[in-house]
């Protein structure tokens, strides 16, 4: 007699989601975050809130991202580690320009740093300032250029490559630029521009400061008390931007799309050994905890269970301090289950069968059936009776699956079949 583990699955998972009330972050750009001091104020904000933000800057006047990529002062700074985020601002108008122009001019110099962020910085993220068209779009560049003609163009295009920089290399975006055109568009009497119609006045480095801090520390800003030098009103309509544009769409900005996602899979083999597939996203080093004070730090590992119960199978995939769990119960009861044969007087025909298995056994008036993966995942049960002794399978998927019999709740036996297309 062979002995057999009847495993019944029950799928279940928590999300562990780390959240700082500390963060770091280095500022790589120009004017643009150097006006009014961007850093300092997304420091306030946080402070406001009780959060900490420790920053750095290296923000020449006029600077592009090649012209960073080959900088020392923005290369040491880099190279200093530790940082949570490292923002990177291109100039304002390089990337409303034409797509040669921003394939030669942009990204190559966006895809060298931020592969020099994550060398120095292994727990950083890489995160893309969006900035904003001109008030009345780019006159200088007009002539050569039409589509940065006016606001809509030029910042269309602004919003269009910074997603481009943030998608090819799997970093975040700071929408500013977004929450700009919304305050454009629903306050128009918040002035967001200097007299240069380009740089940002307070109120526009304010929209700018709330958008940073839901980004890096994904608190919804509208909770914010810190105002600067504005109006009630006027403070509390960008916060309100910044919660409709950014908070309430994280995901959209590639906010937490890098996170460690906890997930796999087992397969069970020789009666009650498992084999696990980690199939896991964005982790680096992982926590088996197998419910029976076994545990394991391999990435695919295998563990064999010593006597019958149920198990919590707990995963935990983290990447720098953030952590996903996952969990999945089993439920093994050791049995004396006879794997019964066609010589055990237990016949199923056709093997394999498309729409009908039909079963010929010597059995009591009634019994139940139970219809099993490979994996052990139950599929479907019934019951058979002396003058019904069909079972329909036509709903199952191609695979292999074993057909378990049970007389009041004691096992008689299983046999295994193949379901195939009809």
């Amino acid at each position: 007699m062979k002995y057999r583990i009847l495993l019944f699955i029950l799928l279940c998972g928590s999300i562990v989601h780390g959240q700082n009330s500390s963060k770091r972050a280095l500022f790589i750009g120009n004017s643009y975050t150097a006006v009014n001091s961007l850093p300092q104020m997304v420091a306030d904000v946080a402070s406001s809130t009780g959060d900490t933000l420790f920053f750095d800057s290296n923000t020449p006047g006029g600077f592009t991202l090649q012209g960073h990529s080959t900088n020392a002062t923005s290369l040491a700074k880099i190279a200093v580690g530790n940082w949570d985020y490292v923002v990177l601002q291109e100039q304002s108008q390089l990337p409303s320009f034409s797509n040669s122009q921003v394939e030669s001019s942009v990204f190559p110099y966006a895809h060298f740093l931020d592969s020099v962020i994550n060398a120095e910085n292994p727990c950083a993220e890489t995160v893309f300032y969006m900035t904003w068209g001109r008030k009345n779009g780019d006159a200088s560049n007009c002539a050569s250029w039409p589509p940065v003609c006016t606001y809509p163009g030029m910042d269309s295009l602004l919003n269009l490559r910074y997603r481009m920089m943030a998608e090819d290399n799997h970093a975040i975006v700071s929408p500013v630029g977004a929450v700009w055109k919304y305050i454009r568009q629903q306050f128009p009497s918040i002035n967001l521009y200097q007299a240069d119609e380009s740089h940002p006045s307070v109120a526009g480095t304010y929209a700018a400061a709330c958008t940073f801090y839901t980004v890096l520390f994904r608190k919804d800003p509208t909770a914010i008390p810190f105002i600067s030098t504005l109006s009630t009103t006027d403070a509390a309509n960008i916060r309100t931007a910044a919660k409709l544009m950014v908070y309430d769409s994280l995901m959209k900005w590639h906010v937490g799309a890098y996170d460690p996602t906890a997930n796999f899979t087992y397969a069970v083999t020789n009666g009650n050994q498992f084999n696990f597939t980690n199939t896991s996203l964005n982790a680096t080093a992982y926590s088996w905890n197998f419910g029976d004070g076994s545990t394991s730090a391999i990435e695919n590992p295998s563990h064999t269970y010593a006597a019958p119960g149920m198990y919590n199978i707990q995963l935990i995939a983290d990447h720098c301090g953030m952590a996903d769990t996952t969990e999945q119960n089993v439920n093994i009861l050791t049995v004396g289950v006879n794997e019964l044969s066609l010589s055990d007087n237990l016949t199923i025909y056709p093997n394999p069968v498309a729409t009908l298995l039909n079963v010929e056994q010597d059995f009591s008036e009634k019994i139940t059936y139970k219809i099993v993966s490979i994996t052990g995942q139950e599929m479907q049960c019934g019951n058979i009776t002396q003058t019904e002794k069909q079972i329909p399978v036509s709903g199952l998927s191609d695979g292999i699956y074993f057909l378990q019999l049970f007389d009041n709740k004691q096992s008689l036996g299983q046999q295994k079949f193949v379901k195939i297309a009809q």
